[in-house]
């Protein structure tokens, strides 16, 4: 900027443009602004607009007028239209009538001044009268008629040019148009100077014996093998068309796919990719990524160790209490069954009336309480099982619960047992509008989240177990819910559709990731106990790893099963994970996750556990692993459970 003159007796008029000084209309006492012929929008941010003649700093006026204050002048004030900022002072000025008129006058395209004649008839001042003195009498120079000595250098050197060979003329544009044939040099080693990587067009195959108009008897088809070649694809035909046999060549017809087969011979010839791929010479030892041997990675589950038998029909869900010394199975033979882990003795059966889609005991060490997906209903099971006191205060926290005063508006109804389910050990039952399909418990076992097969935007719900409460978090659908897991540590939701995983944030009510699967139809999920990666089953046999850190694509696909997964699982100690897939078996996989986050997570595919029959074209239905110990549990199409240590 201009800085303001120290004295006030100095002056900085020269630094003031004409352009600068007051319009007519602003009254004497407006301050002229002295700070030169500069952009104003270097006072953008200041308070002041500029300096006057004493050197003291002209403020702006203050303009607190919003859009409504401005709309309303406009209607009221009369003489809004003819107003304008001063961008020196930053004040209001209106424009006077002369100023108006020459505005219009510019606007329109005329002379700015009124009184100017732009059609005045034009005085030729020069040549209207003629004189007889020449306007000038030079003498004519010398070198107006003798012949340049500077060009006659150039020439001559030119000429000596053109005769050593330096300069050669131009030759001759040919306009005629070039054609050439584009499979005329056939032979190999020749080059084309516009194909650097020519490839000679493939030879046709010459006709056989089935070709000829007469063929031998053995080249005609049968009635039989008509009849299959006409059911055949095209693309599967030994011969595009049948062997006939003729007379006599005169009796020969026009081939029939005459034209279609040329046509087909032209694509070949102008679609064919020709491109020679240049192999490079690797050794394919250095292609395999360097992964430490499964031995070094112990300890992960090797050997079959139990089975445990009793269920009829398909065993779908498992689940495990947190001291890892229970066992629950669902199966669709309509019971639940629990087991002892390390005897593989049947506890406990609970007939259901119907077949369970998902069990999940509560993590939560202190309450004794199992979530059973039944049909349209949520049972909330006591087992009884192991210490007296701990499913004993289960009982009393559940009856503890006091109704509020105002019935609340549910989409869901809790019901009390009756007196027969309650001593078979049903404690609730959570009624919901349609099939539920999965449950799962928030980790600190209050909350339990279920899915409803329903296409609407109740397709998950959460429940707290302590109000006998439930709710819809979400306002629409967004696809088909295939299940839903809680995050382990922080207040987060996975939402599993078909082709995506949604991270939502509950105390914010928002959506903070969508991961993309790269798979055709999500299965399962399952999320690590630090809670920054989750692999995702696909029915389309792959498993994908997500570092929900470094992507929202997966950090590593994995196709090592056969056919569909229908389950996977993290262990909560050990840095292991495992699938299991319709072929049939479990494969654990060794997944260290580093601390420092410039690691990336080391994934190796360490045992292939097999043991389970196929029945009904399914294999392995769930996996799950032991809270503490480093075993495996898989349920299967077969019946069974299995114990891999």
């Amino acid at each position: 900027f201009f800085t303001p003159p120290r004295h006030p007796g100095v002056h900085l008029l020269e630094t003031v443009s004409p352009a600068l000084t007051p319009l007519p209309s602003t009254p004497l006492q407006d301050i002229r602004n002295t700070v030169g012929n500069i952009p104003m929008e270097w006072y953008q941010d200041f308070p002041h607009i500029g300096y006057n003649l004493e050197g003291k700093k002209i403020y702006k006026p203050i303009r607190n007028k919003d859009e409504l204050d401005m709309f309303l002048e406009k209607m009221e004030n009369p003489d809004y239209w003819r107003t304008v900022q001063d961008k020196m002072t930053g004040a209001d000025i209106k424009l006077t009538d002369e100023q108006v008129d020459l505005v219009h006058r510019l606007q329109k395209g005329q002379f700015g001044d009124v009184h100017f004649n732009p059609y005045e008839p034009a005085v030729d001042f020069f040549t209207h009268e003629v004189m007889i003195h020449p306007v000038t009498n030079r003498p004519a120079d010398k070198r107006s008629f003798i012949p340049s000595l500077i060009e006659k250098e150039k020439v001559s050197k030119l000429v000596h040019a053109i005769k050593m060979g330096w300069i050669k003329p131009r030759k001759p544009k040919d306009d005629t148009p070039t054609y050439y044939d584009l499979w005329a040099h056939e032979d190999p080693n020749s080059i084309l100077g516009r194909h650097k990587m020519h490839v000679p067009a493939p030879k046709m195959k010459l006709p056989g014996h089935e070709e000829s108009y007469n063929p031998p008897p053995e080249y005609l088809l049968s009635e039989e093998e008509k009849l299959a070649w006409e059911q055949q694809e095209p693309a599967e035909r030994k011969l595009n068309f049948v062997p006939q046999q003729y007379r006599c060549l005169r009796a020969v017809p026009a081939y029939s796919r005459f034209i279609h087969e040329r046509f087909e011979r032209c694509l070949d010839l102008y679609l064919c990719p020709r491109q020679r791929k240049m192999r490079v010479n690797v050794d394919p030892e250095d292609l395999i990524p360097k992964l430490p041997k499964p031995r070094d990675l112990q300890p992960f589950p090797t050997t079959q160790a139990l089975v445990y038998r009793g269920h009829t029909s398909l065993v779908r869900c498992l689940s495990i209490s947190p001291s890892g010394q229970w066992l629950v199975s669902g199966s669709d033979d309509c019971t639940v069954r629990f087991w002892e882990v390390c005897t593989a003795r049947c506890m406990k059966t609970l007939p259901v009336g119907g077949v369970v889609k998902s069990v999940a005991w509560n993590p939560n060490p202190t309450i004794c309480l199992v979530a059973i997906c039944v049909e349209q209903s949520v049972l909330l099971v006591n087992p009884c099982l192991g210490d007296k006191l701990l499913y004993g205060a289960t009982d009393q926290l559940l009856e503890s619960y006091v109704a509020p005063e105002e019935e609340r508006v549910q989409p869901v109804q809790w019901v009390t047992a009756t007196m027969e389910e309650h001593s078979k050990g049903v404690r609730l039952v959570v009624q919901h509008s349609k099939a539920v399909k999965q449950v799962t418990w928030h980790g600190k076992g209050d909350y339990f989240a279920s899915v409803v097969s329903d296409n609407s935007n109740m397709q998950v719900l959460i429940h707290q177990t302590s109000k006998r409460w439930s709710q819809n978090p979400f306002r629409k659908s967004k696809g088909l819910v295939q299940c839903v897991l809680f995050h382990p540590i922080r207040p987060y939701f996975f939402v599993a559709t078909q082709r995506y995983v949604r991270v939502y944030n509950l105390l914010k009510q928002e959506l903070t990731k969508k991961l993309m699967t790269n798979c055709k139809w999500v299965s399962s999920m399952a999320i690590h106990p630090g809670g920054d990666n989750i692999i995702c089953g696909s029915y389309d046999s792959k498993l994908a790893w997500f570092d929900l850190d470094l992507s929202t694509r997966p950090y590593q696909l994995l196709r090592h099963h056969k056919k569909a997964l229908r389950s996977v699982a993290f262990h909560k100690h050990y840095p292991l994970f495992a699938s299991g897939s319709d072929d049939g078996t479990v494969i654990v996989c060794h997944g260290m996750v580093y601390n420092d986050l410039l690691q990336n997570p080391l994934l190796v595919p360490v045992k292939v556990l097999k043991g389970h029959t196929m029945t009904l074209d399914l294999g392995v239905l769930d996996v799950l692993f032991h809270p503490t110990q480093p075993w495996v549990f898989s349920s299967g199409a077969d019946g069974t459970v299995r114990l891999y240590t």
